[in-house]
């Protein structure tokens, strides 16, 4: 890597960091750093309250193109302590030289009450009650759960393609009607029995087609 580079941006995941007094769980989360380029740096994390933070591993390296987990826990959890913001200030250096390569502040704020990650709607908000209209051309666009019509042409169609095998196979000669030669090879003479089949298939094939 050149060593008259001054400045990259830095890779912050989250944007910023919100404890709730009443989630113990909230109290440790974790900033994720990242490195998409394809030379290693160094990285450290400072804190405008070190007094009310631990970070494990607040100083590292990152490989190139990788990332890297940093727990912070908050460790003065208290009613005093919320609502006021502090800020994290992520900084990357060169590997090697540990000149800074550039920096990124995240703010922390300690809330009070529980963390409801369910119940939270963030930048979103009810809509306005539209009454369903009672118009028929208007009522096409609301309902939409209406049931379609179910038709059964592929079914009959597929009956008269089988009720018309039947019938040309049964046209067919039998084995045993050889009594002199025939123009029809030998190999479409068909069994008895078989026919016995087709003409049970072809009577319940025309029960479908023919029901009322």
């Amino acid at each position: 890597m050149s060593l008259n580079i001054k400045k990259i941006p830095v890779f912050v995941f989250p944007n910023s960091l919100k404890f709730y007094l009443g989630s113990k769980a909230s109290h440790k989360q974790l900033l994720t750093l990242y490195n998409p380029y394809d030379f290693p740096v160094r990285f450290k994390v400072l804190s405008t309250a070190p007094n009310k933070y631990a970070v494990i591993d607040p100083e590292g390296s990152i490989g190139p193109r990788t990332l890297v987990d940093i727990v912070i826990r908050h460790t003065m959890p208290t009613i005093a302590n919320c609502n006021f913001t502090d800020k994290f200030r992520i900084s990357m250096q060169d590997h090697t030289t540990k000149q800074i390569l550039g920096k990124r502040e995240i703010d922390a704020i300690l809330l009070q009450g529980e963390r409801d990650d369910l119940s939270s709607d963030g930048d979103f908000h009810s809509v306005p009650f539209i009454e369903r209209p009672s118009t028929s051309e208007d009522q096409r666009i609301f309902v939409t759960n209406r049931s379609l019509p179910v038709t059964h042409s592929t079914n009959y169609v597929i009956a008269i393609v089988i009720g018309l095998v039947c019938v040309v196979t049964l046209l067919l000669p039998t084995q045993q009607e050889v009594p002199h030669p025939s123009n029809i090879p030998t190999y479409l003479h068909v069994s008895v029995n078989f026919k016995l089949v087709l003409a049970y298939v072809l009577g319940l094939v025309s029960m479908v087609i023919f029901k009322p």
